[in-house]
C-alpha cells in the first residue's frame, strides 16, 4: 500500500495548519502525548515535527513531504536538497508574511550594521545572522537563544534578529528595528525522491491544490442575484474586472447572475446593485475556489 509520509508543523502553525487542512476537506486530529495526528486520508501519515526542523527531514527522506517556513529551509542550508511545490501564506496571527529583523533598545547606539562589529547578537536562526553579518563586512558573535530573546537586550545582547509579524511584541519591548534579514512564508517542500515518485507526486499535487483552494476562498464570498434582463447591462457594468455566470431564469425576462467577491467588495456592492434593479440578493459563504 502507498503512503505518504507528511510533516505537520508542531508549535505556533500547529492551530493554522490544522484550521486549513479543515477548510481543504481533512479532519487532522491532534491526541494528547502524540506526534502522529490522525487524518481522514488513509494514504496519509502525518508525523508532528517542528518547523526548524522538518527541512532536514525531508531532505533525508525520513518524510515525504511537509509544511515549513522558508526561512526554516534557509536556516538549514536546504534550499538546494529539497523541491518547493507550493508557497501557502498563512502564519500563526495573519495571513501575511513574517520578517526576521535586526532589533536593539530604542536609546542603543547602533544605528546600522557596520555598528555591530565586535558585538553580540541573540538569535534563533544563527546561520541566517551569520551569512547577513558576512555580507556586510562584519564580524560580530551569534548566540543561540532559545526563547524570550526580546528581553536579552541590552544586558544579555547588545541587539537580537528576532521574527515578527506585526512588530508589537518588539515595540512591547522597546525595541526598535535597525534592519530587515528575511522575509519568509509557509512553503510546502517535497524530498526529491518522493517529488518523482509519480503515486507520492499526484497525492503531493492533489493535497497542495486543495490546500490553495482553501486559501483562495478565505475572505471571498458567492453572491447570487436576479435581475430583468432590461437591466442586465447596468448590473453587470458595476462588476468590473469580475466575469459574473448568467443564467436564464424560468421567466424570459429574468436572468440570473452569480459573481466570487471579496466581503469588502461585497458590503460596498449591494447598495448599488439593488438601486441599479437586482433582487432576490443572497450572499453564501465559500470553502474553496479552485483557479
Amino acid at each position: 500500500m502507498n503512503t505518504l509520509k507528511l510533516g505537520l508543523p508542531a508549535g505556533s502553525l500547529q492551530d493554522a495548519t490544522a484550521e486549513l487542512f479543515r477548510k481543504a476537506g481533512y479532519k487532522v486530529t491532534f491526541a494528547s502525548r502524540s506526534y502522529y495526528p490522525a487524518i481522514d486520508d488513509a494514504d496519509i501519515h502525518c508525523t508532528l515535527i517542528r518547523a526548524q526542523e522538518m527541512a532536514r527531514y525531508v531532505r533525508d527522506g525520513s518524510l515525504d513531504c511537509g509544511l515549513t517556513g522558508h526561512d526554516w529551509v534557509v536556516e538549514n542550508d536546504a534550499q538546494d536538497d529539497v523541491v518547493e511545490l507550493a508557497e501557502l501564506v498563512f502564519s500563526k496571527v495573519s495571513r501575511r508574511p513574517v520578517r526576521w529583523v535586526l532589533a536593539v533598545p530604542n536609546d542603543s547606539p547602533i544605528q546600522t550594521p557596520k555598528d555591530l562589529q565586535g558585538k553580540r547578537i541573540a538569535t534563533e536562526v544563527v546561520n541566517i545572522t551569520r551569512k547577513w553579518l558576512a555580507s556586510h563586512g562584519v564580524t560580530a558573535s551569534v548566540e543561540f537563544s532559545w526563547g524570550a530573546t526580546e528581553v536579552k537586550p541590552p544586558k544579555l545582547a547588545d541587539a537580537i534578529v528576532e521574527v515578527t509579524e506585526t512588530g508589537s511584541s518588539l515595540r512591547a519591548n522597546n525595541l526598535r528595528i535597525v534592519a530587515d534579514l528575511l522575509t519568509s512564508t509557509t512553503r510546502f517542500i517535497a524530498n526529491p525522491a518522493a517529488a518523482a515518485d509519480p503515486w507520492k507526486r499526484q497525492k503531493m499535487d492533489d493535497l497542495v491544490l486543495m490546500l490553495k483552494g482553501a486559501m483562495a476562498a478565505e475572505g471571498r464570498v458567492g453572491l447570487m442575484m436576479n435581475v430583468p434582463r432590461e437591466k442586465q447591462a447596468a448590473v453587470v457594468a458595476l462588476l468590473p474586472g469580475h466575469k459574473p455566470t448568467l443564467s436564464a431564469l424560468s421567466d424570459p425576462d429574468w436572468v440570473d447572475v452569480l459573481v466570487i467577491l471579496t466581503e469588502e467588495e461585497v458590503r460596498r456592492l449591494i447598495p448599488p446593485l439593488k438601486r441599479a434593479g437586482a433582487c432576490g440578493i443572497v450572499e453564501f459563504p465559500l470553502n474553496k475556489v479552485i483557479d
